[in-house]
């Protein structure tokens, strides 16, 4: 039997490593609350991390203490093992070594492509790569263009370039996307991770679609009001979220108030068996209120003219229907077979689909009784 030997290859170095982080906005404009609060976090050589969340709750800020466009209030930011931020050390943006791309592409109007692609570069820094950069991304014989002159998609991939031309290996995306057509910006985000690859770069993508950094990300930072809930691979996100607010906003899942009642899960529309085909991850079994995180396809919806529940919306998605369904003072989302068809005010009845695999979270409200 072949023994293998330990390897004697040091681990990489992080690329960017945040510890403790905190941060808030000072004047007359802010409330002064903590817009960022004990942030731990590490993008390793090579990766791609999404920073999700809903708006407000501190991706750019926490991309912009990473640039050194802010000042954290508390601790330390390393970028290549390198301390540029923290008590007793700043490191202003130009010294950081940092590509930035924006979500208004932020072109120079008066330079044309090429002198765009080339603005980063250092006096006497060798061109070639910013041309090598521009035929990557598509962008060859439009150096002479204007931004004016380009579509939204050229803009984007100009300032992509313009990022990288330095050779910088961090790259920060600000919603780089989200001024785009489904068309361009589909193309573009499935460009992305390769052209960072190519590139040797790692980088950080902020943006507010679930869809978006599951598709492209290696891993993906879920912040809400400031926290980090959790960091992980797209898999293990859906797999395994970590909090109810994961579930409810990465998988678009509804919440259910639940107790225990001898061995089963009590929940406003039925019960719950903690044993059989989909046994139920139970994260804190005693007498507490629970919540249970069921997804879209865990309700079924039936009409009944004498039911509490009223459809309030419908998506059409190609090969089912998307409900929005309020009941008891919440909405619940449904994904549902093209056979069904209720209309926008409809009384219905929810209830549970046999099988289906549901989480529980500590917290949620009492049951009525």
């Amino acid at each position: 039997m072949r023994i293998a030997q330990p390897s004697t290859e040091l681990p990489l170095r992080p690329q960017v490593e945040l510890s403790g982080l905190w941060h808030r906005y000072r004047g007359p404009a802010s409330s002064g609350d903590w817009t960022l609060r004990d942030i731990d976090f590490q993008l390793r050589p090579g990766e791609l991390v999404g920073l999700l969340g809903p708006s407000g709750c501190g991706k750019t800020t926490l991309l912009r203490l990473i640039a050194g466009f802010e000042r954290p209030d508390r601790g330390v930011v390393r970028i290549g093992g390198q301390e540029v931020a923290g008590p007793q050390r700043w490191l202003p943006p130009e010294r950081r070594g940092v590509g930035m791309v924006f979500q208004d592409y932020a072109l120079f109007p008066h330079l044309d492509a090429w002198r765009n692609a080339c603005f980063g570069l250092r006096r006497g820094q060798d061109s070639s790569r910013a041309a090598w950069l521009l035929e990557l991304l598509g962008l060859k014989g439009l150096e002479q263009r204007y931004p004016h002159e380009l579509s939204g998609g050229q803009r984007q991939r100009l300032a992509l370039a313009r990022a990288l031309a330095p050779g910088s290996a961090l790259v920060l995306l600000d919603e780089p996307f989200s001024n785009l057509d489904v068309e361009v910006r589909l193309r573009l985000r499935a460009e992305l991770p390769g052209v960072l690859a190519r590139c040797g770069a790692s980088g950080v993508i902020v943006t507010h679609d679930p869809e978006e950094a599951l598709a492209i990300c290696d891993r993906v930072a879920v912040l809400e009001a400031g926290r980090l809930h959790q960091c992980a691979s797209p898999q293990e996100l859906v797999n395994c979220p970590a909090t109810a607010f994961v579930g409810r906003f990465v998988l678009q899942g509804n919440l259910l108030s639940a107790q225990w009642q001898g061995h089963r899960l009590r929940t406003p529309l039925g019960w719950l068996e903690p044993e059989g085909p989909a046994p139920l991850d139970v994260a804190n079994p005693g007498e507490e209120p629970l919540q249970v995180l069921l997804s879209p396809q865990g309700l079924e919806l039936f009409p009944d003219d004498t039911a509490e529940a009223w459809v309030v919306g419908r998506e059409f998605l190609g090969r089912e229907w998307l409900y929005q369904v309020q009941s008891d003072g919440q909405r619940l989302r449904l994904r549902l077979p093209l056979s069904a068809d209720y209309d926008r005010g409809q009384r219905c009845r929810l209830q549970l689909r046999a099988g289906e695999p549901a989480r529980l979270f500590p917290g949620g409200q009492p049951l009525r009784a």
